[in-house]
C-alpha cells in the first residue's frame, strides 16, 4: 500500500503530502510515525507534493499542529481532506 502523507505526532491536525501530488476524490493512506499506525483521508482538493492536508475539520481560529508543534492558526474553516496552505492558514507571529 502506498503512503501518500505523513503525520509525525498523533496530536497533529495536518499531515504532509509526501509521495506525489494528489487529486480531489483520491483515497489517501497516511502513516502516523509516533504510533506506527495507518490512517485514511479522502482528498477534497488537489494538493501539491509537500503541502498539508487537514486530518479533521478545523474551525477558523484553531491552532494548527504539525510535528506535535503549533505552526499557526486557521484563518477560515477547513474541512477534513482539504488543502491547508496560505489561503486558509497563517502564522501567529504576524
Amino acid at each position: 500500500m502506498t503512503t501518500h502523507f505523513l503525520v509525525h505526532d498523533n496530536t497533529d491536525t495536518v499531515g504532509v503530502v509526501a509521495v506525489e501530488n494528489v487529486q480531489p476524490g483520491q483515497d489517501l493512506s497516511g502513516w502516523v510515525m509516533e504510533t506506527d499506525e495507518t490512517i485514511s483521508v479522502k482528498a477534497m482538493d488537489a494538493i501539491p507534493l509537500g503541502h498539508k492536508i487537514a486530518l479533521a475539520d478545523i474551525k477558523e481560529g484553531d491552532t494548527l499542529i504539525k510535528y506535535g508543534h503549533d505552526i499557526g492558526r486557521s484563518i477560515a474553516n477547513i474541512g477534513k481532506g482539504h488543502h491547508v496552505h496560505v489561503h486558509n492558514a497563517k502564522t501567529k507571529r504576524w
